[in-house]
């Protein structure tokens, strides 16, 4: 680690390929949902991409003060192939804090999708890239380069808990976290959770579904 005048570098964590697999292509809802509680997830943070965008990643962390982007820049030069570069800006939108140089540098690293709790900027250029990005607003301001920031630590984006190397599933619904040592056991109850949704489609579709449990609820609370 190096640490000095507030700013920490930490070496990345070790990828696990197969947790990656395990959860590609399953839907941040129903990750979210069976994860537990209604509580997974992201709030407030919004794909910028006009398209359908979707990623699936290890989780590559960095945490900087309020329209800084110092630590970023570092962070791009570490970044590797199939990384989500995760940001917590404070929440911050009075200023971007990436734009198309920086999407640009990260897509030819062969990044995956930036998740920014701040700004950015420069949006059309991440839709002409199809470079999947999720944001909590839009600045045309340009970021202060002063730090400090830390890479490679425990981060808050979006009302959601990020430890670097965590699997980020994200998609037009928003971005869930999963542990690495979860990562198969959370895909296999979610591929489960998307057969069960698909039978109940099926069943409104022909016509033979029951809302009974809806009255059986309400029942039991006094209804």
């Amino acid at each position: 680690m190096t640490a000095f005048n507030g700013i920490e570098i930490h070496p990345r964590v070790k990828e696990d390929a197969a947790a990656l697999d395990a959860l590609r292509g399953l839907p941040s809802s129903v990750i979210g949902d069976v994860m537990g509680g209604r509580l997974v997830g992201t709030t407030a943070l919004r794909p910028v991409n006009r398209s359908l965008v979707s990623c699936c990643g290890n989780a590559f962390t960095v945490r900087v003060r309020a329209g800084d982007n110092l630590l970023i820049h570092k962070a791009l030069d570490m970044l590797r192939a199939g990384d989500v570069l995760v940001v917590d800006g404070e929440g911050d939108i009075s200023r971007a804090l990436v734009g198309e140089i920086m999407m640009t540098t990260a897509r030819m690293r062969g990044a995956a999708a930036f998740v920014m709790d701040g700004a950015i900027r420069d949006v059309d250029a991440f839709e002409a890239q199809r470079f999947p990005c999720w944001a909590r607003g839009v600045s045309l301001r340009g970021p202060y380069k002063d730090g400090p920031g830390s890479i490679n630590v425990p981060v808050a984006v979006g009302g959601m808990r990020v430890q670097p190397g965590d699997v980020i599933v994200g998609d037009s619904d928003g971005l869930v976290a999963v542990p690495v040592a979860l990562a198969a056991e959370v895909a296999e109850k979610a591929r489960a959770k998307v057969r069960d949704e698909q039978a109940t489609i099926a069943a409104i579709l022909a016509g033979t579904y029951s809302s009974a449990w809806v009255d059986a609820t309400l029942s039991q609370k006094g209804v």
